[in-house]
This record gives structure tokens, C-alpha cells and sequence, in this order.
């Protein structure tokens, strides 16, 4: 257990990060993630698409023609097109449901209520518990808890009743499994787990083993590969921005930083994420990135990195110019004084296995 954002978090079980790593990709790992944030946004019209209109005004993210059911995967920008925070976005039909960032929990919320507060009201839902089911054995075990769960497709989203307790279920993650996110009162909590943990094929699993599988499936944290200085264009987010928010859509810009980020949709960024496959042995985050062995000056830096179990080599993700951003591009980090080449790679480095 170690402190993070406030909590006390599990970062390994007695089996430890490789067997939870494994055991998430071949059958079902259960991650509690209760300290990300939760939150409900209404409109005070009373009409749902007031609630999404406001929204839109933080997010380059279509919300108006999301359907009830559904959810998105956004970013609250500034003003400089920085990345403040990640989040995902469901409309539950007459409410808009978010998860953001623990560490951005209380910032995000007084944000929302400063901007929103005219139009919306914005409720935390401090009494929730977030429980993670991930892998391919996810949706056999889910449906013993909601039954309805195995119809449902990648990024759906519903309410629901487990033990006559209202809850919320999406079919996402952040591992490139298939699995789900169950939002569940904190009173239910342990027994829903107890639940889930009856199935042979789930263990627990903790934030150690989260942090490889996200970076293996080239999943960004934020933090570390997205920040207030990173615009969604640099971290290769653009397919996040759907084409009503671009220039010539229905609704373009109308969004904070949106002058920069539709500038570099158009025109493209100085800098780029990458994936990065290292040659001998894992290149940190933090470690500098040269252009060959021979030169001195950083050209880039590494956000991500460690041995990844699944692809059997060691992975990072980093950002460097642009016009070294190709795949196959060689490279070299400076790892506490030692030079380890890496080679520009594909994302993800292990294929997503998501429900579509």
C-alpha cells in the first residue's frame, strides 16, 4: 500500500506485479480504482442538452450527438491547449456521469462549478465506489452481478441495480481489455467484490500491474504523458476530437484553447507521442532522448516506461519532434548516464481486445 492523490492505494497483491499483469490479460483482474473522481452534471433547464452545450464549451468533444447509453473519452483544455485533465463523459439520459483524474478531483470540480454553475449543477458522488473488471474472462463474471452487462458494446453506458442499489456500469477500462466499470455505493462495495472474487478466473489486482497493462495498451496517464503543457494534437489524441468540434463542423471550436488545438489539427505539432521499444533493458520516465550516441542535446524525453510482460520487451511512451516521430526512427536515452538505443514503435505494443 502506498499514498497517492490522498489514499491509501494497493499497489500489489501477494502474488505480486507480473503474476497480476498476466493474470489480467489471460482471464479477469479486479482493480479497486475508488479514488478516481465521480461526479453528476445537470442541467437546471431541465433539459438535457443544455447540460451538453455547457459542457462543450470545456471540451473539444461532441456531447450534443452522443446518444443516452454512450460515453466519450475527453479533455478539460486551457488556454494555451494544454491538457489540464482526462476524463470520460457518459450520458445516462438525464444526467451527464464523469470520472476524472484522483489528483485532479477537487480542482476539476471547483472548475466546473466556476464555468457551469449558471446553467448546471454539479453534484459529487463522494459516497461511490469504483470497482474495475478487466480481461477476457470479464464479461462471463460481470454478468453474474448484471445480467445485461454481456449485450453491452464498447463504451456503452447504463444504470442499473445491484442488491436493489442503483449503480453505474460502462464497458471500458484501461488496460486495451475488454472489461467493465461499476460504479456501486460505498455501503455495497465489498460485498459486489466478494462477488466477483467467487469466480475462479478473477483476482485482485493492484496499480502496479494497472500502470504496465495502460502503458503496454499505449494508454496515457495523466501526469506523466499529458499535462497543462501538452495539447491532444502532441499526444496523438486527435481522434478524441470528432469532426462537429473541428474547423468546418457544425459546432467548431467553442471550446477553451480551441484557436491552438484546431491550428495544430490543420497544420500539425512541433512534437509528437511516441511509442518507444528499448534495446537492452527499460528506459524511465524522465530519462532525455538524443538523436545518436554521439550528441549531447536532448531532442526529447520519456514520459512512460518499464518492462512490459506481455510484449516481452521493455516499453515507453515520449515525445520528440515530429520529424523524428516516424516508425522506425532510431534514437538513443541517457539512462542515469548510460546510453540505451530505442527505436520509434507502434501504438499500442500489445493489441487492444476491446468488445466493439
Amino acid at each position: 500500500m502506498e499514498p497517492f492523490a490522498g489514499w491509501d492505494m494497493p499497489i500489489q497483491y501477494p502474488s505480486g506485479i507480473l503474476a497480476e499483469h498476466r493474470h489480467t490479460r489471460a482471464a479477469a483482474g479486479l482493480f479497486d480504482v475508488s479514488h478516481m473522481g465521480q461526479m453528476v452534471v445537470r442541467a437546471k433547464s431541465g433539459v438535457h442538452g443544455d447540460a451538453a452545450r455547457a459542457l462543450e464549451s470545456l471540451v473539444p468533444v461532441d456531447l450534443l450527438s452522443l446518444p443516452p447509453g454512450r460515453q466519450r473519452y475527453a479533455f478539460l483544455t486551457n488556454e494555451t491547449g494544454g491538457i489540464d485533465d482526462d476524463l470520460m463523459i457518459a450520458n445516462l439520459g438525464d444526467c451527464w456521469y464523469l470520472v476524472v483524474n484522483a489528483a485532479r478531483t477537487a480542482t476539476d470540480a471547483a472548475y466546473l462549478r466556476t464555468r457551469l454553475s449558471e446553467a448546471c449543477t454539479i453534484e459529487m458522488l463522494d459516497d461511490r465506489t469504483l470497482l474495475a473488471i478487466q480481461g477476457p474472462d470479464s464479461a462471463g463474471v460481470i454478468c453474474d452481478v448484471v445480467a445485461a452487462a454481456g449485450a453491452m458494446r464498447f463504451m456503452d453506458a447504463a444504470v442499473c441495480s445491484i442488491d436493489g442499489a442503483a449503480c453505474f456500469i460502462t464497458r471500458s477500462g484501461y488496460t486495451g481489455e475488454d472489461g467493465f466499470e461499476l460504479s456501486v455505493p460505498a455501503s455495497h462495495a465489498s460485498r459486489v467484490a466478494e462477488r466477483l472474487l467467487a469466480h475462479a478466473s478473477v483476482r485482485l489486482v493492484g496499480l502496479g500491474a494497472r500502470d504496465s497493462l495502460r502503458l503496454e495498451a499505449g494508454l496515457c496517464l495523466h501526469g506523466h504523458d499529458l499535462d497543462e503543457g501538452t495539447t491532444p494534437v502532441e499526444a496523438g489524441l486527435e481522434w478524441a476530437i470528432q469532426p462537429a468540434r473541428r474547423a468546418g463542423g457544425s459546432r467548431r471550436g467553442g471550446f477553451i484553447g480551441a484557436e491552438v488545438i484546431l491550428s495544430q489539427l490543420e497544420r500539425g505539432a512541433a512534437r509528437k507521442r511516441v511509442g518507444l521499444r528499448a534495446q537492452r533493458r527499460p528506459v524511465r520516465e524522465g530519462a532525455t532522448l538524443l538523436a545518436d550516441e554521439a550528441s549531447e542535446v536532448p531532442v526529447g524525453r520519456v514520459t512512460s516506461g518499464t518492462f512490459g510482460p506481455s510484449a516481452g520487451f521493455p516499453v515507453a511512451m515520449g515525445y520528440v519532434p515530429s520529424s523524428m516521430a516516424r516508425i522506425g526512427t532510431r534514437l538513443v536515452a541517457d539512462v542515469r548516464g548510460q546510453r540505451v538505443a530505442v527505436i520509434v514503435s507502434e501504438l499500442p505494443f500489445v493489441p487492444h481486445r476491446y468488445q466493439r
